[in-house]
């Protein structure tokens, strides 16, 4: 990882991240809009109440994930070639393990569960019809997050892109012909979900067979002790646990907007789609750039690490800058693709412009957080997540709505990233400058 320049080193990883941020969106995207066009909204309100329940499924691919790149590159980095091979059997082994059982519980309880999420009479059947086919493919999801994360941790971002971009595209090529070619609807969406989960595991098994990888996942070097299992979930469970609270935050929002009327919760829901394309950028350049600052920190290498951190910094804010000012001058024009409606349009216009005033505090933010996770700083990496949401933006939802209603509640982001980025970077300044501190954190 020494070979190359910083500059081409930190663009090689940086934009196969992006690309495969890309196409998440596009794969997460991809059942609603065909199923859509079946003009049938049962199914299409079966499909949204089963997200939570995928999303449970990508947050714990996330510890594994998370966890293999940010221990396996400090590990190598550090010249631990066999710890390296530790961790990445915990990892593949872990995850498939967890996989199964997380399949087992879900399928066991899968009737209680979708009567928890709200499930009606009329779209239980299909729910039903849709979880229990994307349940069983629970393994292989987590398999493959885990397998792109060790393989971003031996600088092999690029397979890890072609992986995650043939399973979305097959997914998004078999849709519209299992749902709509064959008629088959949500079941449909579900098999070629399945399907595209399940060959996209087998591309990263490939991988590691064939022998394409200097790392080996073979079970003989699997271990729990010696601070493998720890490493792993330190770094891991923080961004899982991230995803989680953001989820709740999220359907707390969606709440308190729904009292200004369903033209204010629409047009929330867009500025939100919307915000998340602009932090794309963010989230692939911190994903990207962390196996790198992660083997820097093991080599003991600051130098090359204060440079690959502020190459990031740079890229990312150029980046988020143009995409910023890209929404601000079209505006009315990306709203319109969305939103036709008086009311509802004229919300998200002025949601958007709120909101796009905090889009680069979260760039920054995010990549400070990938920082800390490359350093191995699981405690401090735990405390900012927990803060951002439950600390800082939950609770300013409620206060600022009581001042400016509607407004108020969208308002509360963009001051909880302000906090948050306040708070991160006074966090990592203390990890940072303070080799007790880090030592500490990496347990």
């Amino acid at each position: 990882m020494t070979s190359s320049s910083v500059r081409r080193q930190a663009i090689s990883n940086i934009i196969p991240a992006i690309v495969v941020e890309i196409m998440m969106l596009i794969y997460n995207l991809a059942d609603t809009f065909f199923i859509a066009q079946t003009n049938d909204p049962l199914q299409l309100a079966a499909v949204s109440l089963a997200a939570p329940v995928f999303l449970v499924l990508i947050a714990m691919g996330i510890i594994f994930m998370a966890g293999a790149m940010s221990f396996i590159s400090r590990s190598l980095g550090a010249g631990q070639k066999e710890r390296a091979d530790n961790i990445a059997s915990f990892c593949v082994w872990g995850s498939l393990a967890t996989g199964t059982v997380m399949a087992v519980i879900f399928m066991f309880f899968i009737e209680k569960i979708l009567r928890a999420i709200g499930a009606s009479p009329e779209t239980f059947r299909l729910a039903y019809s849709y979880l229990s086919i994307v349940i069983a493919s629970a393994p292989f999801v987590l398999f493959s997050m885990a397998c792109g994360g060790i393989m971003r941790a031996e600088n092999h971002a690029t397979g890890a892109m072609i992986g995650q971009i043939f399973g979305n595209m097959l997914n998004v090529v078999l849709d519209p012909v299992m749902i709509l070619y064959f008629g088959w609807g949500i079941t449909g969406a579900a098999i070629a979900t399945s399907v595209s989960i399940v060959l996209g595991a087998m591309y990263y098994a490939g991988y590691f067979l064939a022998g394409r990888s200097t790392i080996s996942i073979h079970i003989k070097h699997f271990k729990i002790r010696d601070g493998i299992a720890w490493g792993v979930l330190a770094i891991g469970i923080p961004s899982c646990l991230d995803l989680w609270l953001m989820s709740i935050a999220q359907i707390l929002m969606n709440s308190l907007m729904s009292a200004y009327g369903d033209m204010a919760v629409a047009a929330a829901g867009v500025v939100m789609r919307i915000d998340q394309i602009t932090g794309l950028f963010a989230m692939g350049a911190g994903q990207g750039i962390q196996p790198l600052l992660g083997f820097s920190v093991g080599a003991q290498d600051w130098e090359r690490y204060r440079a690959m951190l502020k190459f990031a910094l740079n890229f990312t804010i150029t980046l988020s800058l143009m995409m910023i000012a890209g929404c601000y001058l079209f505006t009315r024009n990306i709203v319109s693709i969305f939103l036709s409606e008086p009311e509802a349009f004229r919300y998200a216009v002025e949601f958007l412009h709120i909101k796009l005033s905090s889009s680069i505090l979260f760039a920054v933010f995010f990549i400070f957080i990938n920082a800390l996770q490359a350093m191995g700083a699981g405690r401090a990496s735990l405390i900012l997540s927990v803060c951002r949401q439950c600390v800082l933006y939950m609770p300013l939802l409620f206060v600022l709505e009581k001042f400016w209603g509607a407004y108020g509640i969208i308002t509360a982001l963009p001051v909880a990233e302000l906090l948050s980025l306040v708070q991160t970077v006074i966090m990592y300044g203390r990890v940072i400058y303070n080799p007790k501190c880090l030592h500490s954190q990496q347990g």
